[in-house]
């Protein structure tokens, strides 16, 4: 059953999506937003038009209620202290709205002289640093995360530190996500019976190092396309193949789903596709661009792991993914300006109670690795 909405709902959506090269159309995308009560916008960040100290201002500015996070921005493309600051001067500017959302990387961050994939020790650390600094302290500090003599920030905090929220898909990132973090991102693709078994072990993995399981956030993120056209369904398909092209990525969403990975591989040889090495698909092409090698993957997996269709359809969707633990919901795939649809289905039916809801899918296997 639906649980009654928190207010606003326990709904957020990815401003920007897709291949966007105006960012300027974030900031109708949150006024939008805000007139049908999501909680959170999500920012995306890529090099070039998604700044997020840029865009995060702007969406700042021009909102007044509805929360600011990224979604992802890499651990460690910035100083400690930078990234500090940026987070502590968006808490001020938005009276406690914004949200640090962190990832380790990919091997697309090999091209800028990084780490591709942050080591764990060093999210560890960049996380205690990062609380250190919003206290007000000094650090000094030497190890994994870099040498660093005396950091501080200048003046003292004006704001409750924003809470830091990390993403994780594979096992070892669940788990320091639970020790570490006041929040999990899951990324898309997932089934709710996915995002069911990595909710309990991310809060396994909080009680087991002294936490309160319970206040870690979880945050799941669905690809959401209501009453669909053709040309959306493409899009569709395209961003899926963005989420299981990349090795290992794509390959511990389908274990986690419990999906045969053979189709991974035919996907991967696509003429496209073969060709990439270790840059993103989603990176090179357009989703509409990648209908071609789209048709690869099987229409059970997009059906299992998405909420499409009629708002109401949409809506018992999204209701599975919070029955699993999720505590709010990244909407992908839809700006919010096209939204309106879904979440007035999403709050009558709230009011009045859903119809039965649709046969759970397979349990999917534990993870192993």
């Amino acid at each position: 059953m639906i649980p009654l909405p928190r207010a606003p709902l326990p709904l957020g959506s990815y401003v920007l999506p897709g291949g966007t090269t105006d960012p300027s159309q974030a900031i109708g995308q949150a006024l939008a937003a805000e007139r049908i009560g999501l909680t959170t916008l999500w920012i995306s960040e890529r090099l070039g038009h998604r700044d997020l100290g840029v865009v995060a201002g702007a969406l700042g500015q021009a909102t007044t209620s509805v929360n600011i996070g990224s979604a992802i921005t890499p651990f460690h493309i910035r100083h400690p202290a930078v990234l500090a600051s940026l987070a502590s001067t968006m808490q001020t500017l938005t009276h406690g709205r914004f949200l640090l959302g962190l990832g380790r990387g990919g091997a697309w961050l090999a091209g800028l002289g990084v780490t591709p994939t942050t080591p764990a020790q060093t999210v560890v650390d960049i996380a205690a640093i990062l609380r250190r600094l919003w206290a007000g302290d000094t650090v000094t500090y030497r190890g994994p995360a870099g040498h660093y003599p005396r950091l501080q920030l200048a003046g003292p905090p004006q704001t409750a530190p924003a809470p830091l929220l990390m993403a994780a898909l594979g096992p070892n990132s669940l788990r320091l996500a639970g020790q570490h973090f006041d929040g999990v991102i899951l990324p898309a693709f997932l089934t709710p019976q996915a995002v069911a078994r990595m909710t309990t072990a991310a809060r396994s993995a909080a009680q087991a190092a002294g936490r309160d399981p319970a206040a870690l956030r979880i945050y799941a993120t669905v690809l959401t396309l209501a009453d669909p056209t053709p040309h959306d369904r493409d899009i569709l398909a395209g961003r899926a193949v963005g989420y299981l092209h990349p090795p290992p990525h794509g390959d511990r969403i389908a274990h986690l789903n419990g999906w045969n990975p053979a189709p991974l591989a035919r996907l991967r040889a696509h003429p496209l596709l073969a060709g990439l090495g270790p840059a993103l698909a989603d990176e090179k092409y357009r989703p509409q661009e990648l209908a071609g090698p789209a048709r690869l993957i099987p229409d059970s997996w997009l059906a299992t792991s998405t909420a499409t269709g009629t708002p109401a359809a949409c809506t018992l969707r999204l209701a599975e993914y919070l029955d699993a633990g999720a505590d709010e919901l990244i909407l992908h795939g839809t700006p919010p300006d096209r939204l309106g649809s879904l979440t007035a289905a999403y709050q009558r039916t709230t009011t009045t109670g859903p119809p039965p809801a649709p046969a759970g899918h397979p349990s999917p296997p534990q993870p192993t690795a």
